[in-house]
């Protein structure tokens, strides 16, 4: 077990923790729950892909124009997180940005753009290049865009 899973609570508060922010950001369209250490989360419905069950997360996102920019960095840890993979194989999510919906693309960010795409995260929240340093996995990044 790396550094990084030791330092987070159990799985089960975590779990317990998320299911709160869904159902309180859903409520109040937003205006609750809103933030995580201080940067904007919004609410992610994918398609699991073990279970064929629709999955919602709160995650922290980066805003550039149209589309929205997703990394997978699980502060550092060793291994991917799992929605990860939920996105790899659907492909297709609903952000829920305060009270609006979008349905988009998803895909991982190319290689051609992802030192721009990286910078620009970095530049929204400079904890991205700090888990980076911590594992030896190139943090996934994913962009999200109009259909």
């Amino acid at each position: 077990m790396d550094e990084v899973q030791r330092a987070l609570p159990p799985r089960w508060l975590l779990k317990a923790f998320t299911k709160l922010n869904v159902l309180v950001y859903r409520a109040s369209q937003g205006r609750l729950m809103h933030q995580m250490k201080g940067r904007p989360i919004c609410l992610v419905d994918m398609i699991g892909r073990r279970s064929g069950k629709r999955v919602t997360i709160p995650l922290m996102y980066v805003p550039d124009g149209d589309e929205v920019y997703l990394v997978a960095s699980q502060g550092g840890a060793a291994q991917h997180p799992v929605w990860y993979y939920n996105l790899i194989e659907s492909r297709a999510v609903t952000l829920q940005v305060q009270g609006r919906k979008r349905v988009m693309r998803v895909e991982t960010v190319s290689t051609e753009a992802r030192p721009r795409v990286w910078d620009r995260c970095v530049e929204c929240y400079p904890d991205y290049a700090l888990y980076q340093a911590r594992t030896e996995r190139k943090i996934p990044v994913f962009v999200c865009s109009s259909p």
